[in-house]
């Protein structure tokens, strides 16, 4: 009889302490990184869906500048051959690589403007335009995305580094999650030059 009570009382014991584990928790925080995460993806999806167009109007614009559109089609081959799943916020080294294929293709768009100001007619062509408004407002979509996914695996890697949650984090095996990462970190580190000669 002692034994039974013993045993019921530690029933509840356990029943009583279970919502207070934080497993629920770190199930709603790593979903919530997850759902952050599809939605950079659907940014980025957004932007490679528009860069043939933008490289087409370009190309019948200036023809001569082959190797400036062959850079921007490159990068997007890149950005192209990696699966970008689920899992890969998981992945250390495939998130990074991801990311470095998403800084090059920034960087290739960025010169693809540039060239674009040596162009005033092509600046003038309503497609053009259109497609330019389009991708900056995709650029700012994108880190509107981004910025989201930050605060969610910022929450998501606090909720299983404080406590009870990391005892519960130790058991089920939730490891912490990759953020974002500035690809030129040393060069934006260092205090801008201003010279005014």
């Amino acid at each position: 009889m002692i034994r039974k009570s013993l045993a019921f009382c530690g029933v509840l014991l356990l029943a009583g302490a279970l919502p207070g584990c934080g497993y629920n928790d770190i199930q709603r925080n790593d979903e919530a990184v997850n759902a952050a995460w599809s939605e950079v993806l659907n940014q980025y999806q957004r932007r490679y869906d528009l860069i043939p167009n933008l490289v087409e109007v370009v190309r019948a614009y200036a023809a001569h500048e082959r190797e400036t559109l062959e850079a921007v089609t490159s990068a997007r081959a890149r950005v192209g051959s990696i699966q970008a799943t689920p899992e890969l916020i998981n992945n250390p080294q495939a998130f990074a690589a991801f990311q470095q294929s998403q800084a090059q293709m920034s960087s290739a768009l960025s010169r693809l403007m540039l060239i674009v100001e040596n162009y005033p007619d092509l600046k003038a062509n309503e497609n053009f335009r259109d497609l330019q408004a389009q991708l900056e407002g995709t650029e700012n979509r994108i880190a509107v995305a981004r910025r989201r996914f930050i605060q969610a695996v910022e929450q998501y890697n606090v909720s299983i580094r404080t406590f009870p949650n990391v005892i519960t984090a130790r058991i089920f095996g939730f490891a912490r999650k990759e953020n974002f990462q500035p690809e030129n970190q040393e060069q934006i580190s260092q205090p801008p030059q201003v010279n005014f000669n």
